[in-house]
């Protein structure tokens, strides 16, 4: 329940009211300022403006205020009278309206108009019950006349059983009113709106999006992505200028299609590749424990394809998001930052190569979205350090707050000339809304802020275009024709329109005229300041060489699974994009958690790497210089594969093999390994499974290898018995071949010499017969 007030308040607005109730004069003014009054979260009603027309104090009619009252109190309110109030004094000065804009809500600012009595009233409202109000102010009630900005908004005046009437505002609304009039000699104000389409992007270890819910809820009707877009769409045929992360329109994508893992699946198109078909290959062999597993979104997914398929609201959402965006863009200027709102500040201290890098991969991601998009070098505060701002390129806009420039903040230029590069400086108060105690970031509280904000610079144009009497003409031209002071707003990176009704209609105003960034950029003015205020507080929130490390670390992950795959191409530039989501402006609130992800997607990479096996033999030993030894090597992936081999040896031992090796899905092939060494005894080697690039995949096994040659000694021993061996053997044959000829030539000389045969005369006598 709302504490009743004291009695000392109304006692003393009792004892100083002496005009009709309601009324208040400026005597009565001064008094209510040091009157008790009730704090702001004491207010028992609370008073929303949904509608203010005109923008401006007009010069004849009417200005119209719309909105509704709600009673916070938990008992009843009634007799709710509803009065306009305006200050009599105007604010010229950028300094005065940031002082209003943190005002407290019970600080008078201007004096309640009575006359001609309640403006609309309530006549009852429950506990938590609202209501609408419309509120007519004609121009002749409204004690304006000079130039500036002025407070103006409604009160609330009420009643309740514990409450009794007084003239304390039991509500209040409040908002910035400025009245322009256009000076001969002065232009109009050039006023960039900047709507940023960025958001922190963190994805699950398989590669899919994670923070679906939120993703959904931000996409959708009254989410903060899809009323941004709508808001920037009706702006019409009005310049309008985006500032767009591409990663988030990916983001998008991916939800569209499902919001999909990481694939190690083909992503090639079969008929354009030259690999040889492997399922066929009679060198591989089905691997006996592998067992297949069915893609997503497959036949393996449903039992039964006639099923009816619930509704994917993600994916509804964001197609549904994706082609607002894109017909929103075809008009106004799109400003691409690097690819995932990359932390430029840190990568300019731990990793250029970075920023390029995100870059290139930011035009490449906005090529069919947004061809003609801007480079852009910001940051989310505004904040960038001196070596960030080297790194942009003459074709890159470096939009800077203001909030860099110091003590000089809160006249700061529109733009600046840093190196002979523009720099446009964005206004930071204009972030923060309206004054409050209602919504200050309401659509109507930041209209009136930004043109609040352009007041005071024409308001400061018209001043400086007064020359003096006695200036030339010269001289009153050159102050004539500079112009009022460019505004650029950065709308808030968490607002949330509620709609657009009546924004940029209030913004048709002769003395404002709406362009882009890159417009006001052409023609930079102001000169470089001495010094840019980079907070150590701001530089303490950067990005860190770890994290730079860990984002490192899973692109190269990323890059060897895709070495492996000869059927996908995507997987590297996949896991890319998702190591620069890490290494965002977001993650400055959470790094601990971005360098996890990170390493959890290291993880589930590195799982696949070590699907590729080698099993080398218990040992070889070579009984030479060199011996051939077999290998086996396993693919356990999906997928095919090509892969290396290398080897490790603490000795000089040298192996061989073919350059590639290339296994079908599920399969394993033996492969042929030449050894080879000069030194002999036992050399321990670690085989390797690698990539084509070398980098190692996690599967190895080691095997000793044995020299076991023989010594020059031994051979020389053998050598010697072997010539001793084949001169026994000439020597015989030598011998056995001259007793063979002797034996023959011994035997051709019988023949020629035969012994003499006796004839009957000479016989002898042993052969005669006796008589």
């Amino acid at each position: 329940m709302v504490r009743p007030r004291s009695l000392l308040p109304a006692l003393v607005a009792l004892a100083t009211l002496a005009t009709p109730f309601g009324a208040a004069s400026p005597a009565d003014a001064t008094t209510a300022t040091t009157a008790p009054v009730r704090a702001e979260d004491d207010a028992p009603l609370a008073i929303s403006v949904g509608s203010l027309a005109p923008s401006a104090i007009p010069q004849r009619g009417a200005v119209r205020v719309t909105g509704t009252v709600t009673n916070l109190d938990d008992v009843a309110w009634s007799r709710i009278n509803l009065y306009p109030f305006v200050s009599t004094t105007p604010m010229t000065t950028r300094a005065e309206l940031a002082d209003a804009a943190t005002a407290d809500a019970t600080t008078f600012v201007g004096d309640r108009i009575t006359d001609p009595g309640p403006f609309a009233t309530i006549k009852r409202l429950a506990p938590g019950e609202s209501a609408t109000y419309t509120v007519r102010v004609p121009r002749s009630v409204l004690p304006v006349s000079e130039p500036g900005v002025y407070w103006f908004g409604v009160h609330a005046l009420g009643e309740s059983r514990t409450t009794p009437r007084d003239v304390v505002a039991d509500g209040r609304a409040r908002m910035f009113l400025p009245l322009v009039r256009r000076a001969r000699a002065s232009a109009p104000v050039d006023t960039a709106i900047v709507v940023p389409l960025r958001r922190g992007i963190a994805y699950e270890d398989d590669g899919s999006l994670a923070d679906v819910d939120g993703w959904t809820s931000s996409l959708s009707p009254g989410g903060r992505l899809h009323s941004l877009v709508d808001f920037g769409a009706a702006s019409g045929s009005r310049p309008i200028t985006w500032l767009v992360d591409p990663a988030v329109s990916d983001a998008a994508r991916r939800l569209a299609a499902g919001n999909p893992g990481r694939t190690t699946g083909p992503t090639l198109d079969p008929d354009e590749g030259d690999d040889p078909d492997l399922e066929n290959d009679p060198d591989a062999t089905p691997d006996p424990g592998a067992t297949l597993s069915p893609a997503p979104g497959g036949a393996g997914d449903n039992d039964s394809g006639d099923e009816e398929q619930e509704p994917d609201l993600a994916a509804d959402a964001a197609s549904g998001w994706l082609d607002r965006l894109s017909n929103a863009l075809d008009s106004g200027q799109v400003l691409a930052l690097p690819y995932g709102d990359l932390d430029v500040s840190a990568a300019a201290a731990h990793d250029r190569k970075v920023y390029r890098q995100a870059r290139t991969r930011s035009a490449t991601a906005l090529r069919q979205l947004a061809p003609g998009a801007t480079p852009v070098v910001t940051s989310p505060g505004g904040y960038l350090d001196s070596d960030a701002i080297r790194l942009a390129t003459k074709a890159t806009t470096v939009m800077i707050g203001d909030r860099m420039l110091g003590e000089d903040a809160v006249d700061a230029p529109g733009v600046l000339s840093v190196g002979r590069h523009p720099v446009a400086v964005f206004s930071t108060a204009t972030q923060t809304g309206g004054p409050g105690p209602d919504d200050r970031l309401s659509l109507v509280a930041m209209r009136q802020r930004m043109l609040a904000e352009a007041a005071v610079r024409h308001l400061q144009a018209d001043t400086d275009s007064s020359a003096p009497a006695g200036a030339d003409a010269a001289s009153r031209a050159a102050v004539a024709t500079s112009g009022p002071d460019p505004l650029v707003v950065v709308l808030p990176d968490s607002w949330v329109p509620a709609s657009s009704t009546g924004f940029f209609q209030g913004l048709d105003l002769p003395w404002v005229r709406l362009t882009t960034v890159d417009d006001i950029t052409d023609d930079p003015t102001a000169a470089t300041p001495e010094r840019f205020d980079y907070p150590e507080s701001v530089q303490d929130r950067e990005l860190t060489a770890a994290d730079f490390g860990a984002a490192r670390a899973l692109e190269r992950a990323g890059e060897t699974l895709q070495n492996l795959l000869r059927r996908n191409d995507r997987v590297a530039g996949e896991v890319t994009d998702e190591a620069l989501t890490n290494l965002s402006y977001a993650s400055r609130v959470h790094p601990n958690a971005a360098r996890g992800r990170a390493k959890a997607s290291r993880a589930w990479i590195d799982t696949r790497l070590r699907s590729i096996l080698i099993e080398a033999p218990p040992s070889v030993t070579l009984s030479s210089d060199s011996g051939r030894f077999s290998v086996t090597v396993s693919n356990n992936l999906d997928e095919p594969v090509t892969v290396a081999i290398d080897a490790l040896s603490d000795g000089p031992v040298v192996i061989e093999g073919p350059d590639t090796v290339e296994l079908a899905a599920r399969s394993r092939r033996t492969v042929l390994l030449t050894a080879s060494t000069e030194r002999q005894g036992v050399h321990n080697v670690t085989l390797v499974v690698t990539d084509l690039q070398g980098t190692a995949l996690g599967s190895s096994d080691q095997l000793p290898i044995r020299a076991a040659q023989f010594s020059v000694v031994i051979w020389v021993i053998i050598g010697v018995g072997l010539s001793l061996f084949v001169g026994a053997v000439v020597v015989r044959l030598v011998r056995t071949v001259r007793a063979r000829r002797r034996d023959a030539e011994q035997s051709a000389g019988a023949a020629a010499d035969p012994a003499p045969t006796d004839s009957p005369d000479t016989a002898p006598d042993s052969q005669e017969t006796p008589a």
